[in-house]
């Protein structure tokens, strides 16, 4: 039998190795995709003006989670060390709060209580949710919120405490319920899930109340669940029907085309492919297609063991166990609805199925499969419509349930290290280290902005693909302008390199020479055929007799500025517009100017340009 102060030391002992596999996931991992959007978002706006917490991102509002990267890429730009942290802490801290929500649900029943902590602990389910910044400030603190406040209604409504106890859990929750909010819409779920759980935990620990043969309905559990803790319930309401407008007024979330079949497969993927065979601990292997993220792909055996599992698992305690059945009801309603919503949003007939197996839209399921789980222990054995509770469950029965979590632990194990290893294959962290050393390297001067390379960022997220926003708050970095003298460009590995213009169009000479300039008016630099109206980078060599400033435009752009030295120089301009010809004047009095062989085009990297 395990006392109650040993299973906090082993819960203790359980938490702390979850917190080292955890801090080596992250060891592992670095930015990815999203994380580089909030930190080119933080790093062009001001981190508390509504433009930037108020965004749409993805269909997500998301002010908290916003304000956190913010205030991360303020403190350590485009540093991984500090997110990293910040994912430990907020691990901790949901570890901690489901242990105490497990307590809370099931007092009685330390040991098996333990068992739905280990379970929550080390699914997979968890991980993808876990490593990856941008998810894990969604889904993290919506976790946390989810414990707290399931526990805290589950004391109100069943332990009844007092006065200045019930105000401080009934406070507790409501602020907590607006936190998750701060940082997920989905967190709207946690009112629903907290009251169908504090209606089990009373209707597990009462039994109908009878009146001349009839159930006393102002007695029922679900009764007295909403009476015993009506003002909360009317709080959480409140906020969550005002929390929902809000959300629909400023998210993007249904744009865009949607299907039903292709939902329809996806709930079914998500369920099939990911949450079954995670019950067993898998799955183990992983793969990635980059940029995506890594996705699982279980065997047939782990699928097929995952669903005997479950089966064998809902008939045992159905049989067994008091209240089961209803339990079993609204924790599948819980993992099949809960992906209908977010699999809409992605649907559309070129969505991948894969990307149901990437598992990173299951943490709150595996917290619910948590819930139930303690549920299910602290309920009363069903041995008769009115007996009190068995005792302990028997020798047998409990060894065969240390094996077997032992084993689905170990399981577990595997298929998280085996998702770090596969998340750790990947161009980010090496492309975005090599890049600050690079611009560090041009602290004072001035280079033209570029893209990330495509395994890094696509351009569907520009701006924020742009170095200039994905770097914008380093310290140490040159000036992003339209103007140099010397042109560099960070390679696919983020490494300085020579930079020069591709031969979209040329230009020739213009009249006159070094030692006799022709230029000291507008002038026309006639090109080798038209352009069509986009961004071009014009580059040529110069001759000046003396320091000032020309100007050059394209038909249909917007002229440019550029300063010129005395003698032999070159220059890189960065043009809008179109036409067939590069218009170029001295704007400094005096001023006489000679030009070279020129190209107009686009930057790269010198070695790939003839």
């Amino acid at each position: 039998m395990i006392t109650a102060r040993r299973a906090g030391t082993i819960a203790l002992a359980l938490i702390a190795a979850q917190l080292v596999v955890r801090a080596v996931l992250v060891a592992w991992g670095d930015f990815y995709w999203d994380d580089l959007v909030l930190i080119g978002r933080a790093s062009s706006h001001s981190i508390l003006s509504w433009d930037f917490l108020g965004h749409s991102h993805d269909g997500h509002f998301m002010p908290g989670a916003f304000l956190v990267a913010g205030v991360t890429t303020l403190l350590a730009p485009v540093q991984w060390w500090l997110p990293a942290a910040t994912l430990v802490v907020l691990q901790a801290a949901a570890s901690f709060a489901v242990w105490r929500m497990i307590r809370a649900l099931a007092p009685r029943a330390p040991g098996w209580g333990l068992a739905a902590l280990a379970f929550y602990l080390f699914t997979p389910m968890t991980v993808a949710g876990y490593i990856w910044w941008a998810a894990a400030l969604n889904t993290l603190p919506m976790q946390i919120v989810m414990a707290v406040v399931v526990a805290n209604v589950v004391i109100l409504v069943r332990d009844r405490p007092d006065g200045r106890r019930g105000r401080r859990l009934t406070i507790g929750a409501v602020a907590a319920f607006v936190v998750a909010l701060l940082f997920f819409e989905k967190s709207l779920f946690i009112l629903p899930v907290a009251f169908v759980a504090a209606l089990l935990a009373l209707r597990g620990a009462t039994r109908p109340q009878w009146s001349g043969g009839e159930v006393d309905y102002r007695q029922s559990p679900l009764t007295q669940t909403f009476l015993r803790a009506r003002t909360l319930w009317l709080t959480l309401g409140g906020i969550f029907v005002a929390w929902t407008v809000l959300f629909l007024a400023t998210s993007t979330a249904t744009a865009g085309v949607h299907s039903l079949g292709q939902t329809a497969h996806l709930v079914w993927r998500s369920v099939n492919n990911a949450i079954v065979p995670s019950l067993v601990g898998g799955p183990w292997s992983w793969d990635r297609w980059t940029p995506s993220p890594p996705m699982g792909f279980p065997s047939v055996w782990m699928i097929v063991a995952g669903w005997v599992v479950l089966v064998a698992v809902i008939a045992a305690t159905v049989k067994t166990k008091r209240g089961a059945p209803m339990i079993w009801v609204f924790t599948l309603l819980y993992a099949v609805g809960a992906q209908i919503p977010v699999m809409w949003n992605r649907s559309s007939d070129n969505t991948a199925l894969e990307l149901a197996q990437t598992m990173r839209y299951l943490p709150d399921t595996a917290l619910v499969l948590a819930i139930a789980f303690a549920l299910l222990a602290a309920a009363p054995r069903d041995v008769g419509a009115h007996t009190a509770d068995a005792p302990a469950p028997s020798r047998r029965l409990a060894t065969v349930g240390v094996v077997g979590g032992v084993l689905v632990t170990v399981s577990a194990m595997v298929a998280t290290m085996s998702y770090g290893q596969s998340w750790r294959d990947d161009p980010t962290g090496e492309y975005l280290a090599n890049a600050r050393a690079s611009l560090a390297q041009m602290d004072g001067k001035v280079m033209f902005d570029q893209p990330v390379p495509l395994e890094v960022l696509l351009p569907v997220a520009y701006p924020n693909n742009m170095i200039s926003h994905v770097f914008g708050r380093v310290a140490q970095r040159p000036d992003f302008g339209n103007v140099t003298d010397q042109l560099k460009v960070l390679d696919p590995d983020g490494k300085l390199v020579a930079g020069a213009v591709t031969p979209t169009r040329t230009f020739k000479p213009s009249r006159g020479s070094c030692a006799k300039p022709g230029i000291d008016g507008p002038a026309q630099l006639p090109l080798s055929g038209p352009l069509l109206d986009w961004k071009f980078t014009v580059g040529f060599s110069y001759c000046a007799d003396r320091d000032g400033v020309v100007e050059l435009r394209l038909e249909g752009g917007l002229p440019v500025q550029a300063p010129v030295r005395a003698g032999l120089h070159a220059l890189y301009v960065q043009l809008d517009g179109h036409g067939d010809a590069v218009q170029i004047r001295p704007v400094t009095p005096g001023l006489r100017l000679h030009t070279g062989d020129g190209r107009l085009g686009e930057p790269a990297m010198a070695a790939l340009v003839p």
